[in-house]
């Protein structure tokens, strides 16, 4: 393929991107954002192979088919509530690959010198060193949304100082491999750097408590496009660059904004450093929890004016999302006022509660931001809790030693009356007791979300 071609294909494709995430900021637009991905992703993989740089063109199709099938697999099998562990599993291939092309790269021996080597050997550095941080932080975010690893956070003595040390000697490491005069002193210094960056993306992830894990898929994210744009200088690919640019800086923006939701600082995000609380530990209540029917539950919305829904995991986990749509339906055709209160990091990935809403049909003009909904629920008659624990524990704002302290969350307790959807009393992701439950106001109805939902639109 002629180069001015070529060139013209990759600007297609970077502008498919552009679009892609223009459309994915709505919900009413995703699937045309998703569109356009496919697009702009056929025609950079098109292009690609037909530069005239690919010529094993045998394995190439082998190797498009295994990806392909696997892919195909998993989007038919991987439901709603998997999102996030398949999300983040997928930013550990990013993270590997950037790290194998890093290595070959390097062991290639291109002939460069002066000025051109050091940026090359930099380019090659920087790509292995996020890449090995994304793969062991991306493997460890999957265990602990997988519920394989213990979602509290692991904290060691002196964490801080830790982080700051391997930083060091990573720059440490990186001059004295700009600086080396063959390739096999070169490889050494690169095959150390990589431990040193799997140690890092461990333990940055180990210390970062469940309730903030969205934060840390996002951010992930974010870590991966840079890998993907390191790789992208290291090849000299211009798409490859432009690509992870747009989800580097897309992923740290949406990073940012959740840090700000959360009140977390972002600086700390990066070194794994938020979220963990203070020594102290959290607090722990006592009292007992106030069981209703969902006979009762389904009165209580028939005497409200106004009901507030707030969708958590446990609505996710139940595919409680569609008779949700119905109930709303019911009560909304006896003109009562029903709206959606959604948390950032309600379940357990950015959003992930407004693509489950959408994907049962809820008309989006009802679903509102925890900003713009949480100063009614003094006038609202009726919340209803469905499977949401951290995003609605008053211990937040009330327990400075409690893992989620300083975390915004939804302030459900000055409804009248609060209905809360659980299996059982037990902890949130956070692992924190949560005092709302033990309210005057607050009611529970226990079992499955689903199927007590069921019963409360049988007798509404």
């Amino acid at each position: 393929m002629p180069s001015g071609i070529l060139t013209a294909s990759y600007i297609i494709a970077a502008i498919f991107f552009i679009l892609s995430l223009s459309g994915l900021s709505h919900p009413e637009t995703s699937r045309r954002g998703n569109l356009y991905g496919i697009i702009g992703m056929s025609v950079a993989i098109i292009a690609t192979v037909a530069s005239g740089e690919v010529t094993a063109y045998g394995l190439l199709i082998v190797v498009m088919l295994i990806g392909g099938g696997i892919g195909t697999f998993l989007a038919r099998r991987v439901q709603m509530t998997e999102m996030p562990e398949l999300v983040a599993i997928l930013h550990s291939f990013v993270g590997l690959a950037a790290v194998f092309i890093g290595f070959a790269s390097y062991l290639e021996g291109v002939d460069f010198t002066g000025v051109e080597k050091t940026i090359h050997d930099v380019e090659i550095y920087l790509g292995v060193l996020i890449g090995g941080v994304t793969f062991t932080g991306s493997v460890v975010a999957f265990g602990k949304l997988k519920g394989v690893i213990d979602g509290k956070p692991v904290l060691i003595p002196g964490r801080h100082w830790f982080n700051l040390v391997l930083g060091v000697f990573c720059v440490i490491l990186g001059g004295y491999f700009v600086d080396a005069t063959n390739v096999d002193d070169g490889a050494i210094l690169l095959i150390v750097m990589t431990f040193i960056a799997f140690l890092f993306g461990v333990h940055m992830v180990m210390a970062i408590g469940g309730a903030d894990m969205p934060v840390v898929v996002s951010m992930l994210n974010s870590y991966s496009g840079w890998a993907a744009a390191a790789t992208g200088f290291m090849l000299s690919n211009d798409l490859l660059i432009v690509t992870g640019a747009l989800v580097g800086s897309s992923g740290a923006i949406l990073s940012y904004i959740m840090c700000k939701a959360m009140n977390r600082k972002f600086l700390a995000v990066i070194a794994g450093g938020f979220g963990t609380g203070s020594p102290g530990g959290a607090a722990i209540y006592e009292g007992e929890a106030i069981g209703q029917s969902a006979t009762d539950t389904a009165e209580s919305l028939k005497n409200a004016d106004s009901v507030i829904i707030v969708p958590g995991y446990g609505m996710a986990v139940a595919q409680a999302q569609s008779v949700v749509n119905e109930i709303t339906k019911r009560l909304r055709d006896t003109n009562k006022n029903v709206r959606f209160a959604i948390h950032p990091v309600a379940g357990r990935m950015p959003g992930h509660m407004n693509v489950l809403l959408a994907e049962s049909r809820v008309p989006y003009d009802i679903v509102l931001e925890m900003d713009e909904i949480n100063e009614d629920f003094s006038n609202t008659d009726v919340v209803l809790v469905i499977g949401a624990n951290d995003i609605v524990n008053p211990s937040a704002q009330t327990e400075p030693n409690s893992p989620i302290a300083g975390m915004p969350v939804l302030e459900v307790w000055k409804a009248t009356n609060v209905v809360v959807l659980k299996r059982s009393m037990a902890s949130g992701y956070a692992g924190v007791d949560n005092p709302l439950f033990f309210n005057d106001n607050t009611r529970m109805l226990f079992g499955d979300a689903k199927e007590s939902l069921d019963e409360v639109l049988r007798a509404l």
